[in-house]
C-alpha cells in the first residue's frame, strides 16, 4: 500500500512539473496485463513494458534506470492506441489554431493515437510535417485528398490533372465523392492505378456498389452503395432516388444478394470502414435536445452543437422519414455487418467525427460500441481499431502491436477491453509516440476545453 501511494504521488508530481509533450528518458509500467493484437487478440502474461526515445524498447524484466517514470500496472490492461478511420481535422486559415489544437486533443484523450483524415487541405500536409518534428501534441495523420466529386472534377482531363497533382503534392490517398460520372471515373481509376494512388469513400451514384468492388477501393465507408446493390432492377427505381445512403430502397432491397456482394469485396480485398455511428446517432430518430445533454457535448463550440441540433431536427422531422423504416434500414446495415465479418472482410473503425452527434474522440467508442452489438466479437473489434489500420497502411512493422521496436503508442485501461469493449474507455493514461498523458493531466485539459466552449 505504501508502495502504491508514493508511486501515486510521484505520478501527481510529474503531472504538475512536466509538459505532457516533454520526453523523459524512460517510462517503466510494471506487472501490466498486455494485449496482444498481432496475431490473434489476446492477454498475455503480465509483464513489464519499458519505453524509450518513443518506441517499445523491451517488454520483460527490467532494472528501471534512475530517472525512470515508473508506472504500477499491476490489475490494469495495456493496448496499442486506437486508430480512427474516419476522421475530419479542421483547417487553420486564420492563425488561431485553438481549435485545431483542441480537436487533435479530443481524439488523444480518448486513446486515438492515429487518424485518418477524409477532406484533406493543403494544411494538412504542413501539419503532417509539424506533427513529425514533435511541435505539436496530436495523434499521427494520414490525410486523404481534396475532394474528387462531380463538380471538382468535371472532366477526364482535369480528374487525371488533379490524380497526378495530389500524387505530387503527398495526399496519402484520393478521397471519392459523390457526383463523378461514368467517363470521369473510368479515367480517374485508370490514371490513380498508374500513379499507385488508393482511393477511398464514397460510392458515385452512376458507379455503382459492383463496379467500385471490382476498381478494388482501398475502403468503402459508410457501406456506401451497398443497400442500393441490393435493389433488383425489375423495381424500375432511379438510382438517384436513393435517399441517404439507400435509406429508400430500404422496403425494396433483396436481402439474400448480401453474400454475393460481401464476397465481391472479400475478392477484390477491399476494406469497408461502416461509421454505424453515423446511423444510429445522427440519422436515429433520438431526441437531439436530449442527445445534447450527453457529458461529451460540452467540447463542442456552441455553435457547432446549435447546428447539430438544427441538423438533425431537419432530418428526422423529414415526411419521408419515419422511426419504423429506419429500424428496417439499421435492420439491413447490421445483416451487411454480420456477413462481412462471417467472410472476414477487413473491418476499419472510422466514426466520422465531428459529424453530427460524433464528439472526436468519444464518437469511436460509440462505433465500437455498434460494432459489438451487431454481433462483432471484442478481439476482432480491438484488432479493426489497432493492428488492422496499422496493416492497410503498410505500417505494422511501425506501429498498431505491442512489440519491441514499434512506436510508443499505447493505452493503459482499468479494465480488460476484451470483456467488453466498453472498457476501452477506462483510460489511465495514453502515451503517443513515447509522451505520456495520464488522467490526471487529460482531465485537466478537457475540463479547460468545456470551459473555453460553454
Amino acid at each position: 500500500m505504501k508502495n502504491y501511494l508514493f508511486i501515486i504521488t510521484v505520478l501527481i508530481f510529474f503531472s504538475q512539473c512536466a509538459s505532457p509533450t516533454e520526453q523523459v528518458e524512460e517510462i517503466v509500467i510494471q506487472n501490466v496485463n498486455v494485449i496482444s493484437t498481432k496475431d490473434d487478440v489476446r492477454i498475455n502474461e503480465t509483464s513489464n513494458v519499458v519505453i524509450r526515445d518513443q518506441k517499445i524498447y523491451k517488454i520483460g524484466s527490467h532494472t528501471p534506470s534512475s530517472k525512470a517514470t515508473i508506472i504500477d500496472g499491476t490489475g490494469k490492461y495495456l493496448m496499442p492506441g486506437l486508430t480512427e478511420m474516419h476522421a475530419h481535422i479542421p483547417v487553420v486559415k486564420d492563425g488561431n489554431d485553438t481549435l485545431l489544437k483542441e480537436t487533435l486533443f479530443l481524439y488523444l484523450s480518448q486513446g486515438i493515437t492515429t487518424i485518418r483524415g477524409m477532406l484533406g487541405d493543403p494544411y494538412h500536409l504542413q501539419l503532417k510535417e509539424s506533427i513529425a518534428r514533435d511541435e505539436i501534441l496530436s495523434p499521427r495523420v494520414y490525410t486523404s485528398s481534396p475532394s474528387m466529386n462531380g463538380n471538382s472534377i468535371p472532366t477526364k482531363e482535369v480528374a487525371r490533372e488533379k490524380v497526378k497533382q495530389y500524387k505530387e503534392e503527398g495526399y496519402d490517398f484520393l478521397k471519392i465523392h459523390p457526383g463523378i460520372t461514368l467517363e470521369v471515373w473510368d479515367e480517374l481509376e485508370k490514371t490513380a492505378k498508374a500513379e499507385d494512388m488508393v482511393f477511398s469513400g464514397h460510392v458515385p451514384v452512376l458507379v455503382g456498389i459492383r463496379k467500385a468492388l471490382s476498381a478494388q477501393y482501398g475502403t468503402i465507408d459508410h457501406l456506401d452503395g451497398f443497400l442500393e446493390g441490393l435493389v433488383p432492377e425489375s423495381a424500375g427505381v432511379a438510382k438517384d432516388a436513393n435517399g441517404f445512403f439507400g435509406y429508400n430502397f430500404t422496403d425494396i432491397a433483396d436481402l439474400s444478394v448480401i453474400p454475393e456482394l460481401v464476397k465481391m469485396a472479400k475478392d477484390n480485398n477491399v476494406a469497408v470502414v461502416p461509421t454505424q455511428s453515423l446511423f444510429t446517432r445522427w440519422f436515429s430518430p433520438k431526441d437531439p435536445a436530449l442527445m445534447m445533454k450527453e457529458p461529451e457535448m460540452k467540447y463542442m463550440p456552441a455553435q457547432t452543437r446549435f447546428t447539430w441540433r438544427q441538423n438533425k431536427s431537419r432530418m428526422i422531422n423529414d415526411e419521408s422519414y419515419n422511426e419504423e423504416q429506419w429500424k428496417r434500414f439499421i435492420d439491413i446495415r447490421t445483416a451487411l455487418l454480420k456477413e462481412i465479418d462471417k467472410q472476414d472482410v477487413t473491418i476499419l473503425a472510422g466514426s466520422d467525427a465531428p459529424q453530427v452527434m460524433n464528439v472526436p474522440g468519444f464518437s469511436l467508442h460509440h462505433e465500437m460500441r455498434d460494432m459489438q452489438s451487431a454481433g462483432i466479437s471484442t478481439a476482432k473489434i480491438i484488432k479493426s481499431t489497432t493492428s488492422a489500420p496499422a496493416i492497410f497502411f503498410s505500417a505494422d512493422n511501425d506501429y498498431g502491436s505491442i512489440t519491441e521496436g514499434l512506436s510508443a503508442d499505447l493505452i493503459l485501461l482499468n479494465k480488460n477491453p476484451l470483456d467488453n469493449i466498453e472498457y476501452a474507455s477506462s483510460i489511465e493514461a495514453v502515451i503517443v509516440r513515447g509522451r505520456m498523458i495520464d488522467k490526471a493531466e487529460i482531465d485537466k485539459r478537457l475540463t479547460a476545453i468545456a470551459k473555453r466552449n460553454n
